[in-house]
């Protein structure tokens, strides 16, 4: 009997059949004992081309603080001029493994995205909006860097859908009390896992090799881990945001105290000061690429490109789901 497309758990990978065909239970089965288990896996592809990544994956990963293990799926396929990433949003490594566990647990989802496999440079970049998820990784699972949540604002924590609002809080900041765990992510309210930043585990920290590429953005470039070859020698490649120097103003709306890097606006991009744009990218070799960075804004800074419309969050203004501490 043969089953309807996304309606199995094998959904992420028959992603690779086109949503009209079908396909029965053996051959869902035989796809999954193809795919290549990525559990604990480092990637190491450096190409800049979305196609060279086709693959289906699996994985298993356990929630520490829940002690449930969960497996993973993520198929990439190319469809005309596009690179289609679909998974249940589980990684590739366990997780939840702060001392404080996360406040919304974590459930496998149904994930479709596009990427555009021929990306084009915008004269004016977009800036990062909560309307848009900002990039796909290669182990299914998706980075949004933004919080909804704004100095003053609710509880701080979330309802700050308006992007004209000042004093947004950085979550990769130690002291903004968002609850992550060790590879800066946690879930949503709906389960969804998420990175609000470096992905750790999905590159060599092995400071002597050229990072690989690790996922796309919405625009369909590359991003790449953070060691880099220039002037002879392989190091981290550091971003042109710095932190401001002095106190913060003061009064109705403003936190005061001094610049410490718990919001996005402690920091100002002051271009030639590190090796990236303001979009924390760069051109090398002929290929634009964004770029992981210790410090703000960590991943990406901005759209050099269009995102594409798949990458488009649902809900009340088009923000999705708020993010919770």
């Amino acid at each position: 009997m043969k089953k309807a497309f996304f309606l199995t758990i094998c959904g992420a990978i028959t992603a690779c059949v086109s949503p009209s065909d079908t396909i029965d239970a053996a051959e869902q089965t035989q796809l999954v004992a193809d795919a290549k288990d990525i559990t604990n896996a480092f990637f190491g592809e450096r190409s800049a081309n979305c196609a060279a990544h086709v693959a289906a994956y699996k994985s298993q990963a356990k929630d520490i603080n829940e002690n449930v293990v969960f497996y993973g799926l993520a198929n990439i396929s190319v469809s005309n001029d596009k690179c289609v990433f679909a998974a249940n949003a589980i990684p590739n490594h366990d997780f939840n493994d702060a001392s404080r566990g996360f406040p919304n647990p974590v459930s496998e989802q149904t994930q479709r995205y596009e990427v555009s496999a021929s990306p084009q440079k915008l004269a004016t970049p977009i800036p990062l909006s909560l309307q848009y998820d900002n990039a796909i990784m290669l182990n299914g699972v998706k980075l949004d860097l933004i919080a909804a949540g704004c100095f003053g604002v609710g509880d701080g924590k979330i309802g700050c859908n308006d992007m004209d609002q000042a004093w947004r809080y950085d979550p990769m900041a130690k002291n903004a009390g968002f609850v992550t765990d060790s590879h800066n992510a946690h879930a949503q309210p709906d389960g969804t896992y998420h990175y609000h930043g470096d992905p750790k585990a999905l590159y060599p920290t092995d400071s002597s090799k050229v990072s690989p590429v690790i996922g796309f953005a919405a625009d369909g470039f590359p991003i790449f881990g953070p060691f880099v070859e220039a002037d002879g020698s392989i190091r981290r490649v550091k971003s042109s945001y710095q932190l401001k120097q002095g106190a913060r103003p003061t009064g109705s709306g403003s936190p005061g105290g001094s610049y410490d890097g718990i919001f996005v606006d402690d920091f100002g991009y002051l271009a030639n000061s590190g090796d990236l744009d303001e979009c924390n990218g760069m051109e090398k070799d002929g290929v634009y690429g964004y770029y992981i960075t210790e410090t703000y804004p960590h991943v990406m800074g901005c759209f050099r490109g269009t995102p594409d419309a798949s990458f488009r969050k649902q809900g009340p203004g088009q923000a999705g789901p708020p993010q919770r501490p």
